[in-house]
């Protein structure tokens, strides 16, 4: 073969590619269409479309930016790298920032807004351990899975229908748990008021960033802002840093639209109660569903973290197409012991997400830019869920 043909094969491979990767992006970008008008038709409701098509923007986000959470708890752990950890702090800075005189304020437009402030008891410790056991074994977290599904591991669908198999259960022992002893919710604004809790919050935050060293990384290889053109900064990897300032802004858009910040895992536990429903169980008994049962009965695409949960998995499949990045993989790489992995990971998951009222998202994330006392245990409890999870991985035999 000669140096024109060798090439022109070349050149043919990279056009495949090319080909490849748009499909998926259209595909992506039509399944966004199909999931915005299902939410208009059964919604009936411009926030909750809007919600859907926010919960793209953070899948987007999410992907660009390789913005994780089980990550960072990994690498504090097995490396004392922290620098996840700074890059959500500038996240926390700037939802702080926006989220605590809003919710001071308690409406915007005559529209009723919310805090995640959660409750401290039994249940909640227990829940954000399993769950940090569950994110090491399993792969992810519950942002990590939904963006990397959308880039193609098809091993984390596994974590995720267990994800959803866990919720359901943890849904329907929430009565014991609630009966568990507990503190009330509280947050830092109930003792100082929310200027002087803002300030607290930004101190500790701003000494998060200046103590923790930035990460090291070769200049040719690191990522850039999204700047460039439209175009280039849809298609490139966008830094940690454009990552927090992006999801920081798209949670404050969620806060203003759905009346309380980002959450995703109490979808998951709608979709595990309607397949209880499903199979002849009652779900409209268990005591988790007592407050807002008409959920159970309602189309999935009126509830707000569902579609949101939706959008995320297609703004990362977009995000993955447009980049080049799409990769289907997990079903042939991955040893039987990683999918054992992936499937206990999931349920723990699950089940530990009902109990903490979240995830790295709604219990840690979301509850710390409100103010919440308890996502600071959270943090606490799931590194000890991590330490123990790690400390599994290789009895699983998983890398």
């Amino acid at each position: 073969m000669s140096v024109s043909d060798l090439a022109a094969f070349g050149s043919q491979r990279e056009l495949n590619v090319q080909n490849s990767q748009n499909r998926v992006s259209w595909a992506a970008f039509a399944l966004l269409v199909l999931l915005l008008a299902a939410t208009a038709y059964y919604s009936n409701s411009w926030r909750v479309t809007t919600l859907a098509l926010t919960g793209a923007g953070i899948g987007y986000v999410l992907f660009q930016s390789t913005f994780g959470f089980a990550g960072s708890f990994r690498a504090a752990l097995e490396r004392r790298d922290f620098g996840g950890f700074r890059a959500q702090a500038y996240a926390l800075a700037v939802s702080s920032i926006i989220f605590f005189p809003l919710i001071a304020q308690g409406e915007i437009f005559g529209f009723p807004l919310r805090g995640n402030i959660d409750p401290i008891g039994v249940s909640f410790v227990v829940g954000a351990v399993m769950f940090g056991i569950g994110m090491q074994i399993g792969g992810g977290c519950a942002s990590g899975t939904l963006f990397a599904l959308g880039g193609g591991n098809l091993r984390l669908l596994l974590t995720l229908a267990f994800f959803v198999v866990g919720s359901a259960f943890g849904a329907a022992h929430i009565g014991f748990w609630r009966s568990l002893p507990g503190l009330p919710a509280a947050s830092t604004q109930d003792f100082l008021g929310w200027p002087v809790a803002l300030a607290v919050h930004l101190l500790i935050f701003g000494a998060l960033i200046y103590l923790i060293p930035a990460p090291r990384t070769d200049a040719s290889a690191r990522p850039a802002a999204p700047s460039g053109g439209v175009l280039a900064a849809l298609r490139r990897p966008w830094t940690l840093f454009w990552g927090a300032l992006a999801l920081a802004v798209l949670n404050a858009t969620t806060l203003v639209l759905a009346g309380r910040p980002w959450g995703e895992t109490s979808g998951f536990a709608l979709w595990g109660s309607k397949m209880a429903a499903a199979i002849g169980l009652d779900p409209a008994q268990w005591v988790y569903w007592k407050a807002h049962p008409q959920a159970l009965t309602n189309s999935i695409f009126t509830d707000i973290t569902s579609v949101m949960d939706f959008g995320i998995i297609l703004g990362a499949a977009l995000a993955a197409g447009l980049s080049m990045r799409f990769e289907w993989r997990g079903i042939n790489q991955a040893s039987s012991r990683a999918w054992i992995g992936a499937a206990a990971g999931g349920l723990l998951m699950g089940y530990g997400a009902r109990l903490s009222n979240g995830c790295n998202i709604g219990a840690y994330f979301s509850a710390l830019a409100s103010g919440s006392l308890s996502a600071w245990l959270w943090v606490a409890a799931a590194f000890v869920g991590s330490f123990i999870g790690l400390k599994l991985r290789p009895l699983l035999k998983l890398p």
